[in-house]
């Protein structure tokens, strides 16, 4: 039985807590590092304010400043990120789609997000045959030419998407001389990418020709999760 919904307490907020969180939400998709003077003219703070805040910050590992005195989000933001997927059910919606993904192609199914310069694997549904990837859900892999990485990088930069490659994509021999993979972006409301969906499997047997024969199914699969995870597809 839902819980009853309860009225929201009277209550102001705190304006320094305010002032923190208009520093960290300053930052936006895209953004590498940036300059004290970008995060003044952002959050119309005072440069000595937003200094103070960023300590702040820092400690908790929400922002880190570089050696060239620019900031940028720190690893604790993205734990949370990685939280919030988890806490809409992100793995009761993915993991079927592996599953039979990997029952129906007879590879193994995963599904990877971007971590900085590396790629995680968050989700994960073995191949039938023994000789099949030895990655797990929480190994980390470099953002290299793969098709999961580059699938990543590509739709991770929406001002990239106009020049984004056919889908799904497909390499051999990238991360591991003897394994290939084919990859398709997954997509949540608002066109954010969420993460890429993808089949691995041995070289010898994920071939360039199996590939376009299982790629309707990939794209398929990955479409009706993005439209699960309320993309407009």
């Amino acid at each position: 039985m839902p819980k009853e919904a309860r009225p929201r307490p009277k209550l102001e907020g705190v304006a320094s807590a305010e002032r923190v969180l208009t520093v960290l939400t300053a930052f936006q998709r895209g953004d590498d590092a940036l300059e004290l003077t970008e995060l003044a003219r952002r959050t119309e703070l005072v440069k000595s304010t937003i200094m103070r805040l960023c300590i702040s910050l820092e400690k908790f590992g929400l922002i880190e400043r570089l050696d060239d005195g620019r900031y940028r989000l720190g690893v604790e933001a993205a734990r949370i990120g990685s939280v919030y997927q988890q806490s809409f059910a992100l793995e009761e919606r993915v993991v079927p789609v592996l599953e039979r993904l990997a029952a129906e192609s007879l590879e193994t199914a995963s599904f990877y997000i971007r971590r900085g310069n590396q790629r995680l694997c968050l989700f994960r549904a073995d191949s039938p045959y023994p000789l099949r990837m030895n990655v797990r859900p929480g190994d980390m892999r470099p953002m290299d030419q793969s098709a999961i990485a580059q699938v990543l990088a590509t739709f991770g930069d929406r001002s990239a998407r106009q020049a984004a490659p056919e889908l799904p994509l497909y390499t051999s021999g990238i991360t591991d001389p003897h394994v290939a993979s084919l990859a398709m972006p997954v997509f949540g409301a608002g066109g954010r990418l969420i993460g890429a969906l993808a089949l691995s499997g041995p070289s010898s047997r994920l071939t360039a020709e199996q590939a376009d024969t299982l790629a309707p199914r990939l794209r398929e699969a990955a479409e009706r999760l993005s439209a699960e995870l309320g993309a407009q597809v």
